[in-house]
């Protein structure tokens, strides 16, 4: 299930991601406290324990109905705080991306610092699949959110590469880190949304696909050839298990990209005696 974020009113989102208002009405030089006793709710509580049920079960979207029973009160005392589902989502997104370090060490160099990074950014969203839900095409624009974009373009602007290379390998580290990050989350969850082990999906198809097509590994020689060139057993003709592989398609695949960010180097800039 894809969500996309951005559809609650997008001054108050906004006011409420980067002035932490409590109050939704509150006016821009800060928030508004209304009158009465104080309050037993904090916008701080709502959003943690929306992000929690989402925790709890990623493939089932969050409702206000469902956060309300969480904190044990009723669904329009939410909204004292939160417009709506739309800004929630929005303050959720951010305020997860809050974990994630702002700073990496550089001494071991630019490489070692985006290894680190990528490894952080990639275990943030097992930790939290959910957030793998909520499209990358149009950004919250939270502060946590932008201080992860921040944190890599700083460490990537050490290679000396200039911003128009750049922008094309931050989105590549991106996407690389997401898609890898989802397949391994979505082997997690399928056991439960189907009601199947992998090891039975497997069996079942592989049993099917050789009887109806025993000329398999004839008509696809180069995936047979994947697979008889892996270190892990083979299912299903040639495919792998997602789970067991992610680790080690994470590390190759972040070497790869990595070593092409070298090349680019290699490319756009002039040798050291050159600039001497």
């Amino acid at each position: 299930m894809t969500i996309f974020a951005g559809q609650g009113d997008a001054a108050r989102s906004m006011a409420l991601l980067w002035g932490g208002q409590d109050a939704p009405g509150s006016p821009a030089g800060g928030p508004r406290k209304p009158p009465g006793p104080k309050r037993a709710l904090s916008l701080d509580m709502i959003v943690e324990s929306a992000i929690a049920v989402a925790d709890a079960d990623p493939m089932t979207g969050v409702s206000l109905r469902a956060v309300a029973d969480s904190l044990g009160c009723t669904s329009m005392a939410l909204y004292t705080y939160v417009p709506g589902k739309g800004e929630l989502l929005d303050l959720m997104y951010d305020r997860a991306h809050a974990e994630l370090a702002t700073r990496h060490d550089l001494s071991q160099g630019w490489r070692a610092a985006v290894t680190s990074w990528a490894g952080e950014l990639r275990s943030f969203y097992l930790r939290h699949p959910w957030v793998l839900q909520v499209s990358y095409a149009r950004p919250v624009l939270g502060p946590h959110e932008q201080a992860v974009m921040e944190t890599l373009a700083g460490i990537l602007f050490q290679t000396g590469l200039p911003a128009a290379a750049l922008r094309a390998i931050v989105a590549a580290l991106f996407h690389f880190v997401r898609g890898n990050a989802q397949a391994a989350a979505e082997s997690r969850l399928a056991a439960t949304a189907t009601g199947m082990s992998d090891e039975e999906w497997w069996a079942g198809r592989s049993t099917v696909l050789m009887r109806l097509a025993p000329d398999f590994a004839e008509r696809f020689p180069m995936s047979v050839r994947l697979s008889a060139e892996d270190r892990t057993p083979a299912r299903g003709g040639g495919a792998t298990h997602v789970e067991d592989q992610a680790d080690e398609t994470f590390a190759t695949g972040l070497a790869v990209l990595l070593e092409g960010v070298d090349a680019t180097r290699n490319t756009l800039l002039p040798p050291p005696s050159a600039s001497a």
